[in-house]
C-alpha cells in the first residue's frame, strides 16, 4: 500500500518482481540500477548464493520526480523464487503496490511459471488483496533462447482472459526492461 508522506511531500510506492527461480528478476533490477542516473537511484542490494541465487531478495530504491508537488519514490523489490524460500516470498509481497511476474519462456518452465504464479495469486487472497484490481505486469523473459514457449502458450498459462499488460523481453540485454518498469509504475500511480 503507497505510503504518504505529507510533511516530506513524498509518495512511496512498493513494486514486487515475482515468478520462478532463474526467471530474470534480479537481472531486471541490474539492468534497471545499471541504465537509470544516479540521481534517481539508490544502493542496490542483493543478498544472493555464490551461483548467484537470490537468497532473501533484491531492493533497488528509486526517486522518479514528482506529480502535483509530491516526490514519487519506488522501492523495487525480487523475491527468490526457489520453493524453499516461500515464507520469505510472502512477506516480501505484503503491502505491495504492484508486481511485475517474471515467467522463464523456456519450455522446461512451463509449470514452473504456472506454480509460481498461483502462489502468488494465493498469497494476495490470503493477504487480503483484491486480485482483480492489483497492478500486474507480466514480462515473458529469455525470449532469445531456443526452445521456448510461444507467446499464445504463456498468454493460456498466466492470462487467459487478457487482462494483463506483457512485455516480450530479453533481461539480460536490457530488451523491454524499462519498458516493463515504465508500465507497473504508471498502473501504481494511477491506482493512488
Amino acid at each position: 500500500m503507497s505510503t504518504i508522506n505529507f510533511a516530506k511531500r513524498e509518495i512511496s510506492f512498493k513494486i514486487v518482481y515475482y515468478g520462478p527461480a532463474m526467471s530474470g528478476k534480479t537481472t531486471n533490477l541490474r539492468h534497471i540500477y545499471t541504465t537509470l542516473p544516479d540521481k534517481v537511484k539508490g544502493d542496490f542490494t542483493s543478498i544472493a548464493t555464490e551461483t548467484e541465487r537470490t537468497l532473501f531478495f533484491d531492493f533497488l530504491p528509486l526517486e522518479l520526480g514528482s506529480i502535483k508537488g509530491f516526490t514519487i519514490r519506488l522501492s523495487l523489490y525480487t523475491v527468490p523464487g526457489q520453493y524453499i524460500y516461500k515464507l520469505t516470498r510472502k512477506s516480501v509481497l505484503r503491502a505491495t503496490d504492484g508486481i511485475v511476474f517474471v515467467a522463464d519462456s523456456q519450455i522446461e518452465k512451463r509449470q514452473e511459471n504456472i506454480d509460481s504464479f498461483q502462489d502468488m495469486i494465493e498469497n494476495l487472497i490470503e493477504f487480503g488483496e483484491n486480485v482483480e484490481t492489483m497492478p500486474i505486469i507480466l514480462q515473458y523473459n529469455k525470449r532469445d533462447l531456443p526452445n521456448i514457449l510461444s507467446i499464445e502458450e504463456l498468454q493460456q498459462d498466466l492470462n487467459k482472459d487478457n487482462k494483463y499488460q506483457y512485455f516480450e523481453a530479453i533481461a539480460q540485454e536490457g530488451i523491454n526492461v524499462v519498458e516493463t518498469l515504465k508500465a507497473i509504475t504508471k498502473l501504481v500511480v494511477q491506482k493512488a
